[in-house]
C-alpha cells in the first residue's frame, strides 16, 4: 500500500519563527528566520524519510474559515501572526514548489481540512497516510494503517496507539473535544467536563449522539459527581454540538487531487539556488537539495 506524507506546515513555520532569532534577514532586510527553519525541516524530511508522495498544507487566515461564520469567537483569543511572520508564509510555499513538493491552502478551509480531504480521497485510492504534525485534532483522521507522526518528539502513533496517547480512539476525537472544549481555539465545550470524564463517557457510549440519547444512564456511571455531569450535559447540549461541528475536520472540501499531483519530483536546483541566494542562505541547504535530487534520480 503506497504511503502519503501529509505535512501540517503552520506548526513548523511558527516553531521556526519563535525558535530562531528574528534578526536573521535577507539583503533587503526582510526576515527569513521562519523560512530558514522551515527549509531545514522540509529538507531533512525529504532527505531522510524519502517519501514518494507528499502534500504540504498551509493555513491562510485565523478569521476567514467557514468555522468563523458558525462561531465568530472561533480562535478570537489568538493574537494575529506578526507581520514579520506573515510575509514569510508565501516564501515557505514557494520553497515547497522548488523542492518538488505539492502545497495547498484555502481561505475557506484550514490546513486540517486540506489534510483530511486529501487523506480521505487518497485512502479510497488505496493509500495510507502519515500525518506529520503535533496537532491532536488531526488524530481523528488516523485509520488502520495510518500513522500520526510527532516529528519534533520523534514519536509515531498507529491507530491502536491513539487512545493511549490522546484519551480516545480516533473516530471519537471530535466528540471528545466537543465535551472538553479546546481552549487553544476558544471552543467552550461542556463546562466542568475535563479529559478524564470525557474519556470515561466515550468509553461507555459510542458517540456524542449515543451519549445524549442515553443521558439517563450517566448518573449511574463511575464518574465523580455523575449526577452533576448529566445535568451539565443537558444544560449545554447546544454548546457540545456546536463544539463538535467546529472540531470535526471537514474531509469533503472541494479540492482536485490525485496521485500524480502528489508524487514528488526532483528539486529544481537552479530555481532553488536563486531562491536561497535571495534569502541569504549558505551552501548547506543547496548541498542537501543536490543529495535529495540524486536520491530521486537513482531510486
Amino acid at each position: 500500500m503506497p504511503e502519503l506524507h501529509l505535512v501540517d506546515a503552520s506548526f513548523f513555520v511558527f516553531r521556526a519563527y519563535y525558535s530562531i532569532p528574528d534578526h536573521m534577514a535577507d539583503a533587503q532586510g526582510q526576515p527569513v528566520n521562519a523560512l530558514y527553519g522551515f527549509a531545514r525541516f522540509m529538507s531533512d524530511l525529504l532527505e531522510h524519510e524519502r517519501p514518494e508522495f507528499v502534500a504540504v498544507a498551509f493555513d491562510e487566515s485565523l478569521a476567514s474559515s467557514f468555522r468563523n461564520r458558525l462561531y465568530p469567537a472561533y480562535k478570537a483569543n489568538r493574537e494575529p501572526a506578526p507581520d514579520a511572520l506573515k510575509q514569510q508564509f508565501a516564501r515557505c510555499r514557494a520553497l515547497c514548489r522548488h523542492l518538488g513538493v505539492a502545497d495547498y491552502s484555502s481561505p475557506e478551509y484550514e490546513a486540517d481540512d486540506i489534510i483530511g480531504t486529501i487523506a480521505t480521497r487518497m485512502r479510497a485510492a488505496g493509500f495510507r497516510s502519515t500525518l506529520v504534525t503535533r496537532d491532536k485534532d488531526l488524530a481523528q483522521l488516523v485509520h488502520d494503517g495510518d500513522e500520526f507522526w510527532d516529528y519534533m518528539a520523534e514519536e509515531r502513533y498507529a491507530y491502536e496507539d491513539i487512545a493511549a496517547r490522546f484519551g480516545v480512539r480516533p473516530e471519537r476525537m471530535a466528540d471528545y473535544l466537543a465535551l472538553t472544549g479546546d481552549a487553544v481555539d476558544n471552543i467552550r465545550g461542556v463546562p466542568g467536563i475535563g479529559p478524564k470524564t470525557a474519556a470515561v463517557l466515550l468509553g461507555e457510549f459510542e458517540s456524542l449522539d449515543e451519549l445524549y440519547a442515553n443521558l439517563g444512564r450517566v448518573p449511574a456511571l463511575k464518574v465523580r459527581g455523575a449526577a452533576g455531569v448529566a445535568t451539565r450535559l443537558a444544560e449545554h447540549r447546544d454548546a457540545a454540538y456546536l463544539a463538535r461541528e467546529l472540531t470535526r475536520i471537514a474531509c469533503d472540501m472541494p479540492l482536485a487531487v490525485n496521485s500524480d499531483a502528489l508524487r514528488r519530483v526532483p528539486p529544481d536546483l537552479v530555481a532553488l539556488g536563486g531562491f536561497y541566494d535571495a534569502a541569504g542562505f549558505g551552501p548547506m541547504l543547496r548541498l542537501q537539495a543536490e543529495r535529495i535530487r540524486r536520491q530521486l534520480e537513482t531510486a
